[in-house]
């Protein structure tokens, strides 16, 4: 299987180029990632374990579905895409936030959308390992008492939108 190619981007999140996953991540490429967050008519959020066979954070939990744009892909297109390919489900996305790469989010201009589905996931095994639905104030503690246990994007991300909507 060929690996995949991103569009290396700018500061201001235009395309400059184009490298293989390894290459992108291996030299700190800026590049374009999507977050989902899932939530039930609950009010809780899917929260992902991402497989032991991962590049980049195996192990830890993230996003509900989280991915990286293919080359010339849109935001959207990727989400729609991700949230088929992860989580096996097709909801109505609702445009979040957009967020600069950095150091701190692992060099990723990244789209958070969220959605709402009481559908039932079904989780591709080569990507997650586990995946269940907590009430957000549970995942603010567990994220706070062990936060090596949860991806750094995702910490930032998740803290910013308890902190904004929650």
């Amino acid at each position: 299987m060929p690996e995949e190619i991103f569009d290396i981007v700018d500061a201001q999140d235009q395309v400059i180029g184009q490298a293989t996953r390894s290459e992108v991540h291996a030299q700190n490429l800026l590049h374009r990632a999507v977050n989902v967050f899932l939530f039930n008519s609950a009010g809780e959020i899917l929260v992902q374990l991402r497989s032991a066979t991962k590049d980049q954070y195996p192990g830890c939990f993230t996003s509900s579905v989280s991915g990286h744009l293919d080359a010339g892909e849109t935001y959207a297109k990727a989400a729609t895409r991700e949230m088929q390919e992860e989580v096996g489900l097709t909801a109505k996305l609702e445009f979040v936030e957009k967020f600069t790469g950095n150091a701190d989010n692992a060099y990723e201009h990244t789209v958070l959308y969220k959605a709402v589905t009481d559908e039932t996931p079904v989780c591709d095994p080569d990507e997650i390992a586990d995946a269940h639905f907590l009430q957000p104030q549970e995942l603010i503690n567990q994220i706070a008492d062990s936060p090596d246990q949860f991806t750094p994007p995702f910490r930032l991300l998740f803290q910013w939108y308890f902190e904004k909507f929650l």
